[in-house]
């Protein structure tokens, strides 16, 4: 039966809330994979025996595949159905995962990593695509997208606690295990509650946009992944950003001209989605580079282990919960981004410019206000900003604007980690030029790194409350 007939429309009703049960545990899987692997990362070094230089490739490897494979996944999305590139998707990653859990090498361990990233590719916009599709009324809109912002925000903190505890105490390897019966969960759900859609006319591939994009996206991932290890001012560096940004110019240019582009440019000039872009971008930023500083000022500084490092992270995981389905199913359809995403980024920026009093002897309670104000702040600017750069969009093009969501969002935290790394070892090694190479002289230079990263970090959400104001169209009471 065609979801286009009134008794699948019907029945498409009655389930929405089962779709997005389905669709939330799949996202959940696909952030935790972010994360997760942080923290199991040293135990895997130890069993796999590579070297601190390649440890990187485990995370790089998924971040260059998931970022600069997501444009295309979210036309194919649209080209054969969300449905169908959901389920794929899901049983791809559950199959890369498994893969990545029983790797004896380090090699394999890597080509496990960008397998996940390239099915998480097709199964990230597929998802978001699903959430749009399913609730039309403004009110629940809000409300299941408060709810799927609230998972995509809160997934890499409850990563970090679940890769602690398993870390800790079964295996490395069940931080890629563990994504088989997720999937196989989600999977069975999506076969029942998703619905076949109807067959219609599907927008042309653009073979020639779809190259230069994913890689433009490659060239920028890759340039921003390595900046921390190669340096900024690297040959290497230098030579794939520049090739990135003149594919990128090139690509816009191609899709001004193109009939059936990959990117209509209409997705990006419509003042909200911008703006909403705009967001998402600053707050992957922000929350993927101040994050890494405190997973290890929490380890390395406070001597917290894996799990203690991951339970401190609830109160971002809570009050992020908390402000993303308040901001996005009450207070934006209220009162209206203008007014309500500005307080979400200063509240950010607030917690961050907090965080900068934080040393090496701060008890935990004296953090813990500093990370549920980020979590309220993120909330109120995430799951709004997904749900307003979706809005609206025609149908053939739910898919590509979905993954430019996660586009901008992936490249943001890429940025973010390497210029806030960037930073924090430049401000660690002038206060060591000065100071004693001893102990206490180590931990104080890597406190004052983090308290730069997290002024740069605060001075972007500043700028966000600006951007904010400034781009977002008034909209009139409800």
């Amino acid at each position: 039966m065609n979801a286009s007939t009134p008794g699948a429309t019907s029945r498409a009703f009655r389930l929405r809330w089962w779709v997005l049960a389905t669709i939330g545990v799949a996202q959940l899987m696909v952030i935790l994979d972010t994360s997760i692997v942080n923290i199991a990362l040293p135990s895997a070094q130890d069993d796999l025996g590579f070297s601190d230089g390649n440890r990187q490739w485990v995370l790089t490897a998924y971040a260059l595949a998931f970022g600069s494979l997501l444009l295309i996944g979210g036309r194919l999305a649209d080209l054969f159905g969300e449905r169908r590139a959901f389920l794929t998707g899901l049983a791809g990653f559950a199959c890369a995962s498994a893969l990545g859990g029983a790797a004896p090498s380090f090699d394999l361990l890597v080509i496990a990593r960008a397998l996940q990233g390239l099915f998480a590719a097709l199964l990230a916009p597929a998802a978001l695509s699903l959430v749009s599709a399913t609730f039309a009324d403004p009110r629940e809109r809000g409300q299941a997208f408060g709810i799927f912002g609230a998972i995509a925000g809160a997934g890499g903190a409850i990563g970090l606690l679940a890769g602690g505890v398993m870390t800790e105490y079964l295996d490395w390897r069940w931080c890629m295990y563990v994504n088989v019966p997720i999937a196989v969960v989600a999977l069975v759900g999506g076969s029942i509650v998703l619905q076949r859609p109807s067959h219609g006319q599907r927008p042309r591939l653009d073979g020639l946009g779809t190259v230069l994009v994913c890689l433009a996206l490659f060239c920028l991932v890759y340039a921003l992944s390595g900046a921390e290890s190669s340096g900024w001012a690297s040959i290497t560096t230098l030579s794939s950003f520049a090739l990135g940004v003149a594919l990128l110019v090139a690509f816009v240019l191609w899709q001004s001209r193109t009939r059936h582009p990959l990117l209509p440019l209409r997705i990006l000039l419509d003042r909200t989605r911008g703006a909403s872009f705009v967001c998402m971008f600053i707050a992957g930023v922000g929350q993927f580079g101040s994050s890494l500083f405190l997973t290890y000022y929490l380890q390395d500084t406070l001597g917290y282990s894996p799990v203690q490092t991951g339970l401190a992270f609830l109160p971002i995981v809570v009050t992020m919960v908390a402000g993303s389905i308040v901001s996005a199913g009450h207070l934006v359809p209220r009162y209206g981004p203008k007014i309500v995403m500005p307080i979400g980024m200063a509240l950010t920026a607030i917690s961050l410019a907090w965080l900068t009093t934080t040393g090496v002897h701060s008890s935990y309670v004296h953090l813990d206000g500093a990370l549920a104000l980020m979590g309220l702040g993120l909330g109120i600017v995430s799951a709004p900003a997904i749900s307003l750069a979706t809005q609206g969009v025609d149908a053939d093009d739910t898919g590509v604007a979905s993954a430019t969501v996660n586009t901008v969002q992936q490249v943001g935290g890429a940025l973010g980690i390497a210029l806030l790394n960037t930073l924090a070892a430049g401000v660690a090694a002038a206060y060591l030029a000065s100071h004693p190479h001893s102990h206490d002289g180590l931990i104080q230079a890597a406190v004052h790194s983090y308290h730069a990263a997290y002024w740069a970090a605060a001075a972007l959400f500043a700028v966000g409350v600006l951007l904010s104001a400034s781009l977002y169209r008034r909209q009139p009471r409800r």
